[in-house]
C-alpha cells in the first residue's frame, strides 16, 4: 500500500470516529431535551392539580369562619400561605409554599374535627370531599413527577452522558419532598 493510501485510511477513521462521535452527542442531546421535557410536562400536572386546590380553599374558609370565629390564627395562616403560593415562580418556591399550604389546612381539618356541626352541613361536606380528591390527585402527580425527576437526573449524572449533560447546561431537577416537621400530627390547642 503506498503513502496515499494510508493517508486515506486515517483520514476516513478520524471521519468515521467523528461521525459517531456526532451521533452520539446529537442522541445525548436529544434525549436530555425529551427527559426535561417530560419532567416540564409532570410538573404542570403537578400545577394544575394545585391550582384546583388554590381554588377550593377560600369556598371552605368562608364556609366555616361564621362557625369558628375564634379561629382567626389558622384563618390567617391559610391566608398567608395561599398569598405565598400565589407569588412563587421557581420549583423550589412552589414546593416551600405548597408545603406551607398543606400545613394550614392539615391544621384547619384538625380544628374542624372539633365542630360536628360544621361538618354535618352540606356544602362543608362537599367542599371537604373535593378538597381530599384534589389532594389524593396532587399526591399522585407528585409521585409521578419524582419518577420523571428520577428517571432524568439519572440520565443526565450517569457517565459519559454528565460530559455531555454539564457542556450543554443541563442540572439535577429537585424532586418534590414532605416538608420539615410533616411526620408531626398538627397540634390544636382550643383553649381560651
Amino acid at each position: 500500500m503506498n503513502q496515499q493510501g494510508r493517508i486515506l485510511g486515517v483520514l476516513l477513521v478520524i471521519v468515521g470516529l467523528i461521525a459517531v462521535a456526532g451521533l452520539f452527542l446529537a442522541g445525548s442531546y436529544n434525549s436530555f431535551v425529551g427527559l426535561s421535557q417530560g419532567v416540564d410536562a409532570q410538573y404542570a400536572v403537578i400545577e394544575s392539580k394545585l391550582q384546583r386546590r388554590f381554588d377550593l380553599i377560600p369556598n371552605l374558609v368562608e364556609t366555616v369562619k361564621g362557625h369558628m370565629a375564634h379561629e382567626q390564627e389558622v384563618f390567617g395562616n391559610i391566608a398567608a400561605a395561599r398569598a405565598k403560593m400565589a407569588g412563587a415562580r421557581t420549583v423550589d418556591e412552589r414546593v416551600t409554599a405548597g408545603n406551607e399550604l398543606e400545613g394550614a389546612l392539615s391544621r384547619l381539618l384538625v380544628v374542624m374535627e372539633n365542630y360536628p356541626q360544621l361538618k354535618a352541613q352540606e356544602s362543608v361536606s362537599r367542599l371537604m370531599d373535593e378538597l381530599a380528591g384534589a389532594e389524593n390527585r396532587i399526591s399522585v402527580e407528585r409521585d409521578n413527577y419524582n419518577a420523571v425527576v428520577r428517571q432524568y437526573n439519572t440520565r443526565i449524572l450517569s457517565f459519559p452522558a454528565v460530559l455531555i449533560s454539564r457542556m450543554f447546561g443541563y442540572a439535577s431537577r429537585p424532586y418534590f419532598q414532605a416538608a420539615d416537621g410533616a411526620e408531626q400530627v398538627p397540634r390544636v390547642n382550643l383553649g381560651n
